[in-house]
């Protein structure tokens, strides 16, 4: 089974004005050095085939600009748009905002369910529904506390006619089993041409925890899919097995801050941190294990091995790209714009300690070439989404919402 039915339906209209960056791109070439010019932290680790990491770098050809339109956002995880092309935001702290077209930012809505903000947790990732015109819906990803610890959870309710607070708000998956740590919630949610959602969680992080992304009776470090009621979704690779959630996808991640859809194939990416290098880009397939921490990349912080330290496994899947060191990949889409034309069908990617947008040139399935916008403002870039006028949007955990569009 392949993903082509999973098109996206989450256009992200954000739009318009007002202070700070420009950016003036310079001619493409398809013959330039890698970006990445740093020394990797597991030098002995070798690709899997040519262009597995380090490709290329391009330039691009278009003059663009991009735009702070605020700063007064607090630690901003999630962005989408509201039909108007008005902004949904999420602030880590568990607030959610409307922000005009001008960069007003709104005042908090109130009826969302208690968050746990400490670490890496909070109110994370969040899309409304193709149809919120009629029916108001919108679907989030939170880090739920309970008795037995923390847990990455999804919920939906209804944004109220005078847009104040989330009516009937319920939770309705949680990727369980809890734990009490603060670590790799994932976090990322989309809603697919089908009707359904895609929902990414992390393992977690610890060691203790970290198996759980191998197991098929876990909802860790896995891509979930499931119905806007929170069931399974019908056609999941692993239904009708004992032993098996039915809701999983695919599993073996660590912790998977992006997802989106290719918009001319329909096929499903992700990509996902790695430890001490070894951020991953994966094409995923329905039921395919991607390795962690049998298989990765990276090393652990204190420089000693992943488990036997190997890279390659019968059975597991290999990234389409991996990056060391790091760039911390948080937050992605697929420009389908005609505004910047060479930009057409590149994936780009929001990074963390990157502090930069990763422009991706992705070629039958490979990535061909790769460009790094707005490096020298220094953000942490946590969500990038396009508007329904051909730009893009990003917001970092500095609390700036940026848009990039032709100069």
């Amino acid at each position: 089974m392949r993903t082509r039915f999973l098109s996206l339906l989450t256009g992200t209209s954000l739009a318009v004005a007002a202070l700070g960056h420009q950016a003036t791109a310079q001619t493409q070439t398809a013959s330039l050095a890698p970006v990445e010019t740093k020394e990797p932290n597991s030098p002995a680790y070798r690709p899997a085939f040519p262009g597995q990491t380090r490709i290329a770098g391009i330039k691009s050809a278009t003059p663009y600009e991009g735009k702070v339109l605020t700063e007064a956002l607090k630690s901003p995880w999630g962005i989408t748009s509201l039909p108007d092309g008005r902004l949904l935001v999420t602030e880590k702290e568990g607030t959610m905002r409307i922000v005009t077209t001008a960069g007003k930012v709104g005042e908090a809505i109130t009826g969302i369910p208690k968050v746990n903000p400490s670490g890496q947790g909070g109110l994370l990732g969040i899309r409304v529904d193709p149809a919120f015109d009629k029916n108001r819906m919108v679907y989030w990803v939170f880090s739920e506390p309970s008795a037995d610890g923390n847990l990455t959870a999804v919920a939906k309710g209804k944004l109220s006619a005078d847009e104040t607070k989330i009516e009937g708000a319920t939770v309705i998956y949680r990727a369980t089993p809890a734990y009490k740590g603060n670590l790799h919630y994932g976090g990322r949610v989309l809603v697919t041409n089908d009707g359904n959602l895609l929902i990414s969680t992390g393992e977690r992080s610890d060691k203790v925890t970290r198996p759980q992304a191998q197991s098929l009776n876990s909802g860790l470090g896995k891509v979930i899919r499931i119905t806007k009621e929170g069931k399974p979704a019908s056609g999941n690779p692993f239904a009708g097995q004992a032993g098996v959630r039915p809701e999983l996808y695919s599993y073996g991640h660590r912790n998977v801050q992006s997802l989106a859809i290719d918009p001319v194939t329909g096929d499903l990416w992700e990509a996902e941190f790695g430890p001490r290098g070894g951020d991953e880009l994966n094409h995923i397939q329905p039921g395919k294990n991607y390795g962690w921490p049998t298989i990765t990349y990276g090393i652990e912080y204190s420089g000693e091995k992943v488990g036997e330290g190997i890279q390659q496994k019968e059975g597991l899947e290999q990234p389409t790209y991996y990056w060391d060191p790091v760039v911390s990949p948080s937050g992605m889409t697929f420009y389908t714009g005609d505004a910047i034309p060479e930009w057409k069908n590149n994936l780009f990617i929001g990074s963390l300690s990157g502090m930069h947008i990763a422009r991706l040139v992705i070629k039958d399935g490979k990535v061909v070439g790769e460009e790094r916008l707005l490096a020298n403002d220094y953000q942490r870039f946590r969500d990038v989404t396009q508007g329904k006028d051909g730009a893009l949007y990003a917001i970092t955990d500095q609390g700036r919402l940026y848009r990039v569009f032709k100069k």
